[in-house]
């Protein structure tokens, strides 16, 4: 098939174009590099454009006879989407409804989308399954739940089928050395916490040591970067061969502390000796909104995607992280 990958330039997004391309797909990169970085795309050709620009997306889907669509296109920054929630409304969830429109007109019917655990907001539980109450604590959470319910009635209305993955923490690098990793500004913890070890950043911030786990910090579900990509495409090929429109969670159904993934980090420093440090931090207030544990159910995406995390141990993760940001600390 010919796919459309949006925000393929991206952290995800590129991971999964590769995995596209090696399972034999023809992939096609639409993304306007705000976010993402014109190196990653090395597998497909790059349409550069916005998801906002009805007229560029009309062309896209006109002119390169695209078969599906995996979307990811979007802003990511919980913090920010607080203060500026009409950039995540609109980029988000504008965005997405002119995507569909496009697909509508070209009559594409198969989109795998990038949804979050944002939706869920505070659990109820742990771990959280899929028909856990929706209830986001974030603008970037209810934009993420705005385009799930926008799915479905599409899909009632026009035939899109969709499947939307709510992920949980992805982490983790290329595990041969291509792609990784390079937001601006960082707020992921495994990269923080990486930088402090190589001398990027001064320190790391924990932001809460009260909470009721066994160590005092938030605990959440890390799923390697690979294994989310091989998620997507394995959706796609699920929606492809008649699979119901559905929502999967993407997770291991385990958690780390912060103190432990700094723990992790230090193991993997301590095998290096070209100026790595150990990581130094500051203890800090919880953050609103910031629940104690996020955790995976997975066990309804092992089901029915045959899916199920192979590089998701935390030294992994880590390892795979540290070897990724070491071999561009010069850059």
């Amino acid at each position: 098939m010919r796919v459309l990958v949006t925000g393929g330039a991206g952290y995800i997004g590129s991971h999964t174009a590769k995995a596209l391309a090696r399972t034999g797909h023809d992939v096609l990169v639409l993304d306007d590099l705000s976010g993402g970085h014109r190196w990653a795309v090395k597998w497909g050709k790059l349409l550069e454009g916005d998801v906002l620009n009805a007229d560029f997306l009309r062309q896209c889907f006109r002119h390169n006879q695209i078969d599906a669509v995996i979307h990811f296109a979007g802003v990511i920054q919980v913090g920010e989407s607080v203060k500026n929630p009409s950039k995540y409304f609109r980029i988000n969830t504008e965005g997405t409804l002119r995507l569909l429109d496009a697909m509508q007109e070209e009559d594409v019917k198969p989109i795998v989308f990038s949804s979050s655990a944002a939706i869920y907001g505070t659990p109820l539980q742990v771990p959280i399954p899929e028909d856990h109450p929706a209830n986001p604590v974030s603008p970037y959470g209810e934009s993420k739940l705005a385009v799930e319910r926008i799915l479905h009635w599409y899909g009632n209305a026009y035939g899109i089928r969709w499947a939307a993955l709510r992920y949980f923490n992805a982490s983790g690098a290329d595990l041969d050395g291509e792609l990784g990793e390079g937001h601006d500004p960082e707020s992921h913890l495994i990269p923080l916490v990486i930088k402090a070890a190589l001398g990027q950043i001064p320190q790391v911030e924990i932001y809460g040591t009260d909470y009721p786990t066994p160590d005092g910090t938030a605990i959440r579900d890390y799923i390697h970067v690979g294994d989310l990509a091989e998620a997507h495409v394995r959706a796609l090929h699920y929606l492809v061969d008649g699979g119901e429109s559905t929502a999967l969670n993407l997770g291991t159904g385990e958690g780390h502390s912060v103190r432990t993934v700094i723990d992790a980090v230090n193991r993997c420093a301590a095998k290096t000796s070209d100026g790595a440090r150990p990581v130094s931090f500051r203890e800090a207030p919880r953050r609103a909104g910031d629940p104690a544990s996020l955790v995976a159910d997975p066990s309804r995406a092992k089901k029915v995607l045959h899916w199920t995390p192979e590089h998701s141990g935390l030294e992994q993760i880590v390892g795979s992280a540290w070897a990724w940001h070491r071999s561009r600390a010069g850059d």
